[in-house]
């Protein structure tokens, strides 16, 4: 058996290949972005093909890659390129994994932070229902990793929900101490069953609610997409849910689809709106919000942690 060609669409997601086309209407102004091109462009991408390494930013299609790339930002994604989830908006190839943890990963990942000369890196990964622990304590060696090869970067982790796992897997990614903890919700819970059928809303939630309960000081993200189907009042009703698990940062950005076989736009939701959802947002109590046509999980990282620590230190009366 011939392996998997993951340039190929219905081989990248073969469990889509028989869906109907959905049409993907045409992006307005405020969507549209620069091809990827310029020397920092072309040295993050080296240092990611000499460390055989997997980025989020490339896998998922993200509409930033150009610009963070340009300035040395990229996402490292472990854990291999197949995700065993199948949710539908999402353009990383899924099935069976076809290797193991890579034991070295961690370090290239490391050496990779180094090279770039990062101030803050954003470590995400697929899911891997098919290891015990769910991947947790190969976050937690990349994170020791990267804290000795790069002592003064800032560490945010971007993971999956661990759902399979024994509550003792969080604990473990919790203990390695990353300085952000981001798990994302992606949507509103009325359409988890169609757009995230592997996931439940109220287990990523809750996640993210124990994370602060194993550490009060950790910051900890999420994030959803618009232009799903959802309405407003749900997502208001999400914040209220954020707020309630103690999330210190939102992020809203557009959903876009990459294919014709992924859940289809909605709507593009125009900038206006999102400028209310951010407003909306810093009244309900986050310290950080980043809410806009654009906005990635990762995108501008580095300088929203910077702006983050700032807020919680003018919170406590210290800044």
């Amino acid at each position: 058996m011939s392996p998997r060609d993951l340039k190929i669409p219905a081989e990248r997601h073969p469990e889509k290949a028989r869906r109907p086309d959905n049409p993907q209407p045409k992006k307005p102004s405020w969507i549209r972005v620069k091809a990827p091109v310029g020397e920092g462009y072309k040295k993050t991408a080296k240092i990611m093909r000499e460390h055989k390494l997997v980025t989020v930013c490339e896998e998922a299609g993200c509409p930033n890659v150009g610009e963070c790339w340009s300035q040395g930002h990229a996402t490292m994604m472990i854990m291999g390129e197949v995700c065993t989830r199948a949710c539908t908006f999402c353009n990383i190839a899924t099935g069976k994994p076809p290797e193991a943890l890579d034991v070295f990963e961690p370090g290239r990942v490391a050496d990779a932070v180094a090279k770039l000369g990062l101030n803050h890196v954003v470590v995400t990964s697929v899911d891997r229902d098919d290891v015990d622990d769910g991947g947790a304590e190969h976050f937690a060696q990349t994170i020791r990793a990267i804290r000795k090869r790069a002592p003064d970067t800032t560490i945010e982790i971007l993971t999956p929900d661990f759902i399979r796992c024994d509550a003792s897997a969080l604990e473990v990614v919790v203990a390695a101490r990353p300085d952000v903890f981001n798990h994302n919700l992606e949507t509103v819970p009325g359409l988890y069953p169609e757009v995230r059928p592997g996931a439940r809303y109220f287990h990523s939630l809750r996640l993210l609610q124990r994370v602060k309960e194993l550490d009060q000081t950790m910051f900890t993200k999420s994030g959803i997409m618009v232009g799903l189907g959802e309405d407003k009042q749900s997502v208001m009703q999400v914040m209220d849910d954020m707020r309630a698990a103690d999330i210190d940062f939102l992020t809203i950005g557009q959903y876009l689809q990459p294919t014709p076989k992924h859940h289809a736009v909605d709507r593009f939701v125009t900038p206006e709106e999102f400028a209310a959802y951010e407003k909306a947002a810093y009244g309900k109590g986050f310290l950080m919000v980043s809410a806009t046509p654009l906005t990635r999980s990762s995108y501008h990282a580095g300088d929203d942690f910077a702006r983050l620590r700032d807020a919680r230190l003018k919170k406590l009366g210290r800044g």
